[in-house]
């Protein structure tokens, strides 16, 4: 059931979002192809909120012994010489599509520093907060997007960290869809999915106010009411329409389903595909429950099949629909976890925040697959060549996107200001580039 103020309230936000071609038109527009190649038209961030264990993942490092691996070990991939932890099957069969960065490091083992420093670039202390990239990308493709759905969206949660449209407009926060698509019905916040049970009570409750409108029809001649009013009606045929079939997980056959695997990440990964053939320009997977401090290797028995089979899915499930080349990947934690395994009191076996290397998948997009840049130690705690820092990481996805990371910034006290800071390209990581 919807109340009147929910209704209200999705009704003034749909009609920000159902504005939102019209409002940022003429912002800022992509520059021309920045690598020779057309760029992404979507980006799809699997953003592993706690950060996981390159250990148990992307590097492992089955001679360091018991201290630093736990006891696990590796196993090998579909591409020579790259190997994966035996937590990832899946993904081992398809390193093709896929490259490692095994050199990721920077400063900070706070969650919120950490964050924002991974999704904007800078670290914060100078009194501005910049927007995440999601944001931006969001901000800046508007101009090519024609979808009906929010250009940023976040399957199910936002990071929580910090505001990630920072001083841009709210229209570039990402919607957060709340509910849980493994349920038998996705209900997302503020959207009517096809055959859910509240379509005709939101069409009863809008023909009644409008009812009740009299002064919109003593005004009718306002133009600044017109817009409004037009606002309204593209909201409404939002939140009822056709664009929500998006979420409409029940679309698909039980046998795709599956293949993602029967759980909240397995199904936000299926989800995420169905937006990027929406045209969505950016969607984020907050993937939860990786700040292991405690049993460690018990959560993994947990986490590691699911990011295993719903992750593997979706890079196989693109390239079969032929939208690989044109979706971006990456996927990273705000940093990794201690490489040496805390068996002592009250850890029992886990790993605590580690900032000074850790491991980044990239995919899709421009990037090429079956490759490793950069390598870390013999027991992970340093990079060993070829260090990346978050700047690196992020021209690169910016770039690929199409989107030249030095220009100006629009911001609402007209600071000169640059998406990136304008260093960070010298770095950049093209050696991954296709």
């Amino acid at each position: 059931m919807v109340d009147r103020r929910e209704f209200l309230t999705m009704m003034a936000l749909c009609g920000v979002y159902g504005a939102f071609n019209r409002a940022t038109g003429n912002l800022l527009a992509a520059t021309p192809p920045l690598t020779g190649r057309e760029p992404a038209k979507s980006v799809i961030e699997i953003w592993v909120w706690g950060g996981p264990s390159h250990i148990e993942t992307f590097d492992p490092k089955p001679g360091a012994g018991k201290a630093y691996n736990g006891g696990y070990g590796d196993i090998p991939t579909n591409v020579k010489g790259i190997r994966i932890s035996e937590f990832l099957p899946k993904l081992a069969q398809q390193a093709d599509k896929y490259s490692i960065i095994r050199s990721m490091c920077h400063r900070t083992n706070g969650h919120e520093t950490a964050t924002y420093l991974m999704q904007t670039g800078r670290m914060p202390g100078d009194g501005i907060t910049y927007p995440a990239i999601g944001a931006v990308i969001a901000m800046l493709k508007s101009g090519s997007y024609k979808g009906k759905l929010p250009p940023y969206i976040a399957l199910t949660t936002n990071k929580g960290r910090f505001s990630e449209n920072g001083f841009l407009s709210d229209r570039f926060k990402p919607l957060a869809t709340g509910s849980n698509p493994n349920l038998p019905q996705f209900l997302v916040d503020g959207f009517v999915t096809p055959g859910a049970s509240d379509a005709g009570h939101i069409a009863r409750r809008a023909q009644y106010a409008a009812e009740l409108d009299t002064f919109s029809r003593a005004v009718s001649g306002c133009r600044e009411l017109q817009e409004f009013e037009k606002s309204a009606s593209e909201a409404n045929a939002i939140i009822t329409g056709g664009a929500a079939k998006a979420f409409d997980l029940n679309l698909e056959s039980e046998a795709m389903r599956n293949r993602y695997g029967r759980t909240r990440f397995g199904q936000c990964c299926l989800a995420a595909r169905r937006l990027v053939e929406a045209g969505v320009p950016y969607i984020t997977i907050n993937a939860q429950g990786w700040d292991t401090h405690k049993k460690h290797f018990e959560a993994m028995q947990k986490l590691g099949p699911e990011f295993d089979q719903g992750f593997s899915a979706l890079l196989e499930d693109l390239q079969e629909k032929k939208l690989l080349d044109t979706t971006l990947i990456w996927c990273t934690g705000e940093f990794g976890r201690t490489p040496k395994v805390e068996y002592h009191e009250p850890w029992n076996g886990g790993r605590n925040h580690f900032c000074h290397c850790f491991s980044t998948v990239v995919a899709g997009g421009g990037f090429a697959g079956g490759r490793v840049l950069g390598a870390s130690n013999a027991t992970g705690e340093r990079p060993a060549e070829r260090p990346v820092s978050p700047v690196d990481l992020l021209w690169s996805i910016y770039e690929l996107a199409g989107i030249d990371p030095a220009q100006k910034l629009p911001n609402p006290r007209n600071f000169d200001l640059t998406i990136l800071p304008p260093s960070g390209g010298k770095n950049k990581i093209k050696e991954l580039y296709r």
